[in-house]
């Protein structure tokens, strides 16, 4: 293996990137925003990677033009990645179908439909764990659940932003366990494991704070009044596709193979129930893959990044500085940890934050004898868990445009999120 000298210089285009995309970010979000539009959102964040790239080509005069774009050629080509991105076409084409069809809104009425009044606040909570689960997406969870919750406030005086915030952690939740949601995709497949093996790690530290913010809801929703809910309409079969998807992913089928019986079984289901057609279930289907274009580019973007700055000795900088501070595996944990929630904090995006890391976290699980599966579970939750707490990120944006509210007020009750990431710090804590 070739030995690579600590170069601190190295990591410019990182720190490019993060002037242009965050710092543009904070100028167009909170000192010059523009109407209808997220400011973490007007400057693409391929732009911002692109000039990032520029910067890294500019560097490293030991290496010629050629020999870098091999470097990239090399990085981009890793079996990881380009499974990682199939895997991303195929998610897109599965979503954007699946809604098409009308599934998640019939998953969310028929679960609605199940559970009672005085336990809302709680339902709400599971009934987003489990459609994120299913559709891989919590942004598409908040919003098919977001005006429901708003409406049970109504019928109730039950505090808004706290049911706001029982939509958006059980989102999170099913945002971080999904087997189809981009950030799992991204770092199971950066670190080279099975997704079924990163679940069954994740699940030891998700599913206690889930269980206790249950807990918390209920003890809340029976010191106040019941929810009156409205009797929603469904089609049960349009939810069938989604519980078999979960249940095969649970059971550990290659992701592949459940995201095509799951393509298949919305496109005939949906056209026998009416609700989609031949020629718009391709379109929905296109749809759904065009919206994954972006997150494809940068992965691409961030793989040739990292392999210029792998080479000219960027990462073993980063390396050192961690050696300085963390003498130990769990301090190489915890360094992960602070790696992927930067990250996130400065790109307000899990899944682009778990991109940049994840080359980086690699390096540091093998120093630190770290196993892979922890390296891949970190990695997904703390960037799900900074996600789902940051004002500007687009869930807390979403969730607070669709119900009237500022992203501030609904921080308070992300008792999920925060839960989290104790559980988080007790699973480093406790490794051996």
């Amino acid at each position: 293996m070739k030995e690579r000298k600590s170069n601190p210089k190295a990591l410019l285009p990182i720190l490019i990137f993060l002037l242009i995309y965050l710092g543009s970010g904070i100028y167009f979000e909170y000192i010059c925003p523009i109407e209808g539009q997220m400011g973490f959102y007007v400057i693409s964040v391929v732009v911002a990677f692109g000039l990032a790239l520029i910067v890294a080509f500019a560097q490293n005069k030991t290496l010629s033009f050629n020999e870098k774009i091999h470097v990239c050629a090399e990085g981009i080509g890793d079996d990881n990645i380009v499974i990682m991105l199939f895997i991303f076409l195929m998610a897109g084409a599965f979503s954007g179908l699946a809604s098409a069809a009308g599934g998640a809104a019939s998953t969310a009425n028929l679960m609605l439909d199940i559970i009672p009044g005085n336990l809302a606040v709680p339902g709400l909570f599971v009934i987003a764990c489990l459609i994120s689960m299913s559709m891989g997406t919590s942004v598409g969870t908040i919003t098919v659940l977001v005006p429901i919750a708003a409406e049970v406030v109504r019928s109730t005086g039950l505090s808004l932003p706290l049911l706001i915030g029982t939509v958006v952690g059980g989102s999170m939740f099913g945002d971080n366990l999904s087997v189809i949601s981009d950030t799992t995709i991204a770092a199971t497949r950066t670190q080279g494991v099975e997704m079924r093996d990163k679940f069954r790690v994740n699940i030891l530290i998700a599913l206690p704070a889930a269980l206790i913010t249950v807990f918390i809801l209920v003890i809340y929703s029976l010191q106040h009044p019941a929810a009156e809910l409205t009797r929603y309409e469904f089609n049960i079969w349009l939810a069938v596709p989604y519980f078999i998807v979960l249940i095969l992913a649970l059971l550990g089928w290659n992701v592949f193979i459940v995201l095509g019986i799951g393509i298949v079984l919305f496109f005939l289901i949906g056209g026998a129930a009416g609700t989609i057609t031949f020629s718009s279930a391709f379109l929905a289907m296109g749809s759904g893959t065009n919206g994954m274009f972006e997150t494809i580019i940068v992965t691409i973007l961030v793989a040739s990044i990292s392999a210029l700055m792998r080479e000219h000795g960027g990462f073993e900088a980063i390396l050192d500085l961690i050696r300085r501070h963390a003498k130990s595996k769990r301090g190489g944990m915890f360094g992960i940890c602070a790696l992927t929630g930067l990250m996130d904090i400065a790109t307000a995006n899990n899944t682009v934050a778990i991109v940049i890391a994840a080359p980086i976290a690699k390096e540091i699980s093998t120093a630190y004898g770290i196993d892979p599966k922890k390296t891949a579970s970190l990695l997904d939750t703390v960037s799900c868990i900074m996600q789902g707490v940051i004002p500007y990120g687009a869930q807390l944006l979403v969730a607070a445009s669709l119900a009237g509210i500022s992203s501030i007020s609904i921080i308070p009750f992300l008792y999920y999120q925060f839960l989290l990431a104790l559980f988080v710090v007790i699973s480093i804590l406790i490794e051996k």
